[in-house]
């Protein structure tokens, strides 16, 4: 009888897999639940709670949802015409996507019921399966939430604020974010996209480049109202009331959907309207500062949870992985380099998940909540605290969005070859995904720069050796007389926006210190949960 292959080479991966299989994201991860703990304070038994429930749907049902939907053959894609000849734009999106979206929307994260840390431990566990079409609709909802509870002075803005927030029969409204325009992605004050006013009724005329969550329910779209030099903020519905089911969107159409890189289950796309309704949010002059203030705060604060979420599983599996995984006599993760990535891993998954927690922590803290702009109505340490929960938050966007790449490229690495198989794990699809991250919601030399611009102008009433010394409270005194004393002599350089070598070695030199500066941060939030423990 011939020797089946099988019997020559048995090897399976069967235990890994059922590993994987079994593992319950919050419920097996003693870390999360002591970092919950100690920053939830007397809101821990709720929050604990509800991250239990929401883990057995995120760790099964919509972990193996998100790995269908990112298969090649699911990728959405456009109808603009139905079969009689009708222009109705339709995304069409697999049946797993809209199933899941429902459910996520379902839990009810941004209503009034739903207490903050229930809301961001659901997000941490909901973010281990990375965007999955529902990580940017979610943000994108909660600053459109946060916008208009400020202003809801119709009762269109009204409507819209409780069908995203409540729910109107169990269903969810979903928003979006329309800023960013062809000439100039993340140059919000350079928007062209008109705006009109006719017998009290606002239209947009013109074309937005970078559209995500296309299939909202609603848009925060900025716009320039016809002869002003300023940009306000608008909510445009999707449809107008009765539409949605008759597929006759409001006033624009979707141009095409672009081919990215990651995040592929979420559609990005063109847009151009032409007389889309749409209602003012605020005062008509303060559409940049309301739209950085608060609305883009919330998509920063979420690409720091995202990120601390994708790097626990990351390096979850792939300890995991190494522990499973022999050659050449022995489980890899013994091998010396093997057994340094995977500290190294799980130092950056930890510190990035505490930090992101801290500064909710503080965040939470944050008298009169968000505003457009800093604002001058304020005692000097509020206002200090308002600064430091401004420059926190663009220094966790670009320190967790940039790790959270090299750390998901390092857990691929510990798989060797089948570190890039898409059908092998989830890995691939989480590193894409956490380099689009790395873009959104503002590029890392842009919000460099505006770090520097905003402690520049504060120099007056906020030192910047004091503003390190503040954040870092705490912590190790040679670390922040370190930090503090870098900072300080940067910020004596003034106006280094020449390509001369002494601009470009500036830059860098900011670049490497607000990494620095962040990490410290973070490793901060850490021993103060190890030291609750």
């Amino acid at each position: 009888m011939a020797t089946t292959p099988g019997e020559i080479n048995p090897y399976k991966f069967d235990a890994f897999l059922e590993w994987r299989k079994q593992l319950d994201y919050y419920g097996d991860d003693s870390f999360i639940q002591d970092v919950l703990k100690f920053y939830a304070g007397d809101k821990f038994g709720m929050a604990d709670k509800a991250a239990r429930e929401v883990s057995q749907k995120a760790s099964y049902r919509w972990r193996d949802m998100a790995d269908a939907i990112a298969s090649p053959e699911k990728r959405p894609y456009m109808m603009h015409y139905d079969g009689h000849n009708h222009r109705i734009d339709r995304i069409v999106r697999p049946m797993e996507t809209t199933v899941m979206e429902k459910e996520i929307f379902g839990e009810a994260l941004f209503s009034n019921k739903t207490d903050p840390w229930v809301k961001l431990i659901k997000m941490f566990v909901i973010y281990q399966n990375s965007e999955a079409c529902t990580a940017c609709p979610l943000t994108c909802t909660e600053g459109l939430v946060a916008i208009v509870e400020q202003f809801a002075d119709t009762p269109e803005l009204k409507d819209i604020l409780q069908h995203c927030r409540e729910g109107i029969d169990g269903d969810f409204g979903i928003g979006a974010q329309y800023l960013s325009e062809i000439h100039g992605g993340s140059d919000v004050p350079a928007n062209v996209l008109e705006a009109v006013e006719k017998n009290g009724t606002w239209r947009l005329y013109g074309t937005k480049f970078f559209c995500s969550a296309t299939h909202a329910d609603y848009a925060a779209v900025t716009a320039r109202p016809k002869g002003s030099e300023k940009v306000a903020l608008f909510i445009a519905p999707s449809w107008l009331p009765g539409n949605k089911e008759k597929e006759i969107r409001n006033g624009y159409s979707i141009d095409r959907i672009k081919w990215k890189m990651g995040t592929s289950e979420l559609t990005t796309a063109e847009l151009s309207f032409d007389g889309a309704v749409a209602y003012p949010v605020g005062p008509l002059d303060r559409g940049v500062a309301n739209v950085v203030g608060v609305v883009l705060t919330y998509s920063r604060l979420t690409v720091g949870i995202s990120g601390a979420a994708s790097m626990t599983r990351a390096a979850r599996e792939a300890k995991k992985y190494s522990e499973f995984r022999e050659a050449f006599g022995m489980p890899i993760g013994r091998f010396p380099l093997v057994a340094g990535q995977i500290r190294e891993m799980e130092t950056a998954a930890q510190r990035t998940t505490a930090g992101a927690f801290r500064l909710y922590r503080d965040f939470l803290g944050l008298e009169g909540g968000l505003k457009g702009g800093m604002g001058n109505d304020e005692s000097e340490a509020q206002k200090r605290h308002r600064f430091d929960i401004r420059e926190l938050i663009m220094l966790q966007k670009i320190t967790a969005s940039w790790d959270a790449v090299d750390i998901t490229r390092l857990a691929m690495s510990i798989f060797g070859g089948h570190g890039v198989m898409e059908d092998f794990s989830s890995l691939p699809r989480i590193y894409r995904d956490s380099a689009v991250n790395e873009l959104w919601e503002g590029p890392r030399n842009v919000l460099l720069t505006q770090i520097y611009k905003d402690i520049q102008r504060a120099a007056p009433w906020y030192p910047p050796e004091e503003f390190v010394a503040r954040i870092l409270k705490g912590g190790k005194s040679g670390v922040i007389k370190l930090l503090a004393d870098e900072i300080e002599e940067l910020a004596a350089v003034k106006e280094p926006f020449g390509t001369d070598d002494i601009s470009v070695d500036f830059w860098r030199k900011w670049d490497g210190f607000c990494h620095r500066l962040f990490h410290a941060y973070q490793d901060l939030a850490v021993a103060e949960v190890e030291a609750s423990s």
